[in-house]
C-alpha cells in the first residue's frame, strides 16, 4: 500500500468529490494554499482524482497561479497572458512548454550565479568590511552603554574598572580610524 501511496519521495496528494485534498504522507486534509507553500519549499507531490486515478496535478498548479495572480500578486503581465493563450492550436504549441522549462530553468540558474557573485563581491568590497565594523563598533557601544545604564534603584551599574576603560578608549580610536576612512572616502 505504501508503494501505491508514494513513488520516489513524491507525495500523492487525493482529491475528492467534494472538492476536498487529502495528503496522504501527513494523513490530513490540505487546501491550496499548502500546496502552495510546498511548491515553493520544492516538495515534490502529485495530485489524483480519489474517484477516476487521473493525474489532475496540472490542472491544481494551474488553479493556484489563478488564486494567487487573483489576490493581488500579480506576476503575469497581460501582455504574457495574451501571448499564451495566442499559442493555443499554434504550430508553435508543442514547443512551448519546453522552451518555458527552460526559461525558467536558465533563470533559476542565473539568479543562484547573481546572488554568489553578490556574496562573493560583498567579501571583498572594502564598502561591505566598513559596514561590517560599523555594526561591530554599534554593537560594542551598545553593549557598553547598557553595561553602564542605571538599574532599577536609579544607581550606575559598577563599573569594572581599567577594562571598560580600555574598551572605550578602543572604541574612540576605532571610530576616530573609521571617521577618517570616511573622510577619504568622500573625496
Amino acid at each position: 500500500m505504501a508503494d501505491t501511496e508514494k513513488k520516489d519521495d513524491v507525495i500523492i496528494i487525493k482529491k475528492y468529490a467534494n472538492r476536498r485534498l487529502y495528503n496522504t504522507d501527513s494523513s490530513s486534509y490540505i487546501t491550496l494554499d499548502h500546496l502552495a507553500e510546498m511548491t515553493r519549499n520544492g516538495v515534490d507531490f502529485q495530485v489524483i482524482d480519489a474517484k477516476s486515478g487521473a493525474d489532475i496535478t496540472h490542472q491544481i498548479l494551474t488553479q493556484i497561479i489563478m488564486d494567487e495572480e487573483a489576490g493581488g500578486s500579480q506576476m503575469l503581465p497581460v501582455s504574457f497572458l495574451r501571448d499564451l493563450i495566442g499559442m493555443y492550436g499554434n504550430s508553435m504549441q508543442s514547443m512551448i512548454p519546453h522552451y518555458l522549462e527552460m526559461s525558467m530553468q536558465h533563470f533559476r540558474e542565473n539568479q543562484l550565479k547573481m546572488r554568489k557573485a553578490l556574496e562573493d563581491s560583498l567579501g571583498t568590497n572594502p564598502l561591505a568590511k566598513l559596514a561590517q565594523q560599523n555594526m561591530a563598533m554599534f554593537q560594542a557601544a551598545t553593549e557598553a552603554f547598557m553595561a553602564a545604564r542605571p538599574n532599577a534603584g536609579g544607581e550606575a551599574a559598577p563599573a569594572e574598572g581599567e577594562e571598560k576603560s580600555d574598551e572605550l578608549d578602543t572604541l574612540r580610536k576605532q571610530m576616530s580610524e573609521m571617521q577618517k576612512q570616511l573622510d577619504k572616502l568622500g573625496k
